[in-house]
């Protein structure tokens, strides 16, 4: 009877085992999930980052996220000043060049000078394939002026910000999944306003994104059409002449004259005043020698 029961034991007490390990991790999970998806909120975005860059290593995932560095992402601009004879027919002609590249007609100011001639000042948008092709048309319509030119070389910053857009996704995702275990109202509240964050700075990379992409596929062209030609200053010589010399001659004398007519007007009255206390002195003392000498003769 020994073997029997001892079998018989084992078995017993290996389901208790089995049973009570069971209700433990039951009890675990429901009490502990809230608190462990708000544990794992601050982990979140470094997780994501690790996943994302674990897929862009692994060669399966890389084909359509990594962007393709080989490919230069250029900002062109350039300004152009072109003297023409018609303002308005070299602007119809400018509008049209762009929109046959492709590109499109942004601001636009027109104003006239004193004796009445047009300046137009207008902003093109065309394809940056096209950029080159287009100026040249510009340029060409009328008598160069003026001509400055600059491409900036952002492929950098547009692989950066597509891998943090990446990243900010999947950190995005991974906030939404602890939402969905989550049981607790703190942890929803806390959660969500992670989410919220989270998010906002994902539309902010992907407004940069998209500035980005504009600026890259569009170049932007500043054009400047005007029926004067621009004046510019024209040298003098510095050193003076005979007459120059004689013109600050006569400006001295009248300045002087100027300074003493100014300090003869300031003194008039207090020499008048002066005058007038001489003469009452002098007569007074005049009346007393009279007096003195009639006095000594009787």
């Amino acid at each position: 009877m020994r073997h029997p029961v001892r079998p018989a034991l084992a078995g017993v007490l290996l389901a208790a085992a089995l049973v009570l390990t069971g209700c433990g991790k039951a009890g675990s999970s429901s009490g502990g999930s809230a608190s462990d998806a708000k544990a794992d909120v601050h982990g979140t975005a470094q997780e994501a980052a690790g996943s994302a860059g674990a897929k862009d290593s692994g060669g399966k995932g890389t084909d359509k996220a990594t962007p393709d560095l080989t490919v230069s992402r250029i900002i062109r601009t350039a300004s152009l000043t072109v003297q023409v004879k018609d303002v308005p027919k070299a602007l119809d002609e400018a509008r049209t060049t762009a929109e046959n590249a492709g590109g499109y007609v942004g601001n636009e100011t027109t104003t006239r000078d004193s004796q009445g001639h047009e300046r137009t000042r207008v902003v093109l948008r065309v394809p940056t394939e096209k950029y080159d092709e287009v100026l040249t048309g510009l340029q060409g319509a009328g008598k160069l002026l003026d001509r400055t030119s600059k491409a900036q070389d952002v492929t950098g910053q547009v692989v950066d910000v597509d891998s943090r857009i990446k990243s900010q996704r999947a950190s995005v995702d991974r906030v939404r999944e602890l939402m969905d275990r989550a049981a607790k109202l703190g942890d929803v509240v806390t959660l969500e306003g992670e989410l919220s964050n989270r998010e906002a700075d994902l539309e902010a990379l992907l407004a940069q994104q998209a500035s980005l992409k504009d600026r890259t596929s569009l170049a932007t062209i500043t054009l400047s059409l005007t029926q004067t030609p621009v004046k510019k200053a024209a040298a003098k010589d510095d050193s003076p002449g005979f007459v120059d010399a004689l013109s600050g001659g006569w400006h001295v004398f009248v300045t002087m004259l100027r300074w003493i007519a100014l300090a003869l007007g300031a003194a008039l009255p207090f020499a008048a005043l002066a005058a007038l206390l001489a003469l009452v002195w002098w007569r007074l003392v005049r009346r007393r020698r009279t007096t003195a000498e009639s006095g000594s003769e009787t």
